[in-house]
């Protein structure tokens, strides 16, 4: 496996909440990153500019020509891709009774068909490096129903369904693939949770450690899912 500063990264979503503390944290080890976000102009605000070590990229979900735009740009920059960080998600409250097909349709070219495709854009760079690590950000809404949002919680269990499916299809590859299961993060989409503080959530930075755990653990100790709780969980 190449040392950090040899390693490319990329990261979608990552100009705030948990993808903007992933850039941080790997950024500050020494890792190169391709940054992706709606408004690349909001990256480098906060990174200041581009650099031999740092590439943007606009990145919309809804958009999937910009997957591929981001993913050729990347390569172009830095000439390999090491890992791929899918973070991008939304939540719209589409419940079980919802006839609401605009916003499902939403959350599952968001939460679902943009990480896919994105996966396989990179895959074929991730396997020629012989160890690469793709993390996919998903839920513990992907792994148990606490509440009547169907539509979010059937697009976190499809992310674990394309978290095992890659596994299985690149693990020969080297490439070793985490789905990260949060309970409550403290990010703009918990800004309204009443069930827990903000202190009490899990924070971005300890995200942005589980994430980079993922991508350096070496190919002999893949985890593959991360359930991470901020509350007791009766149901594991």
């Amino acid at each position: 496996m190449a040392d950090a500063s040899q390693r490319v990264v990329l990261i979608s979503g990552a100009n705030r909440g948990i993808g903007l503390a992933v850039a941080r944290d790997l950024a500050a080890h020494g890792y190169r990153l391709s940054l992706g976000a709606r408004d690349p102009g909001k990256l480098a605000e906060t990174f200041g500019a581009e650099g031999d070590r740092l590439h943007f990229a606009r990145f919309d979900a809804l958009a999937p020509e910009t997957a591929a735009q981001w993913v050729d740009g990347a390569v172009a920059r830095f000439g390999r891709i090491d890992a791929l960080v899918n973070n991008a998600g939304i939540s719209e409250r589409v419940s079980l009774m919802d006839d609401n097909d605009e916003a499902l349709d939403r959350l599952w070219a968001v939460n679902v068909k943009a990480p896919l495709r994105m996966t396989r854009l990179c895959l074929p760079h991730l396997e020629a490096t012989g160890a690469g690590r793709i993390v996919n950000v998903a839920s513990m809404s992907g792994k148990r129903a606490r509440n009547p949002f169907v539509g979010y919680t059937m697009t976190k269990f499809a992310v674990l369904g394309l978290t095992h499916t890659t596994r299985h299809v690149a693990w020969e590859k080297g490439v070793r693939v985490t789905a990260l299961c949060p309970s409550f993060v403290r990010t703009d989409m918990t800004a309204t949770t009443t069930k827990v503080t903000p202190e009490e959530m899990i924070q971005p930075e300890t995200m942005a450690l589980l994430v980079r755990t993922a991508i350096e653990l070496p190919n002999t100790a893949a985890m593959a899912e991360m359930l991470v709780n901020c509350r007791l969980e009766d149901t594991l």
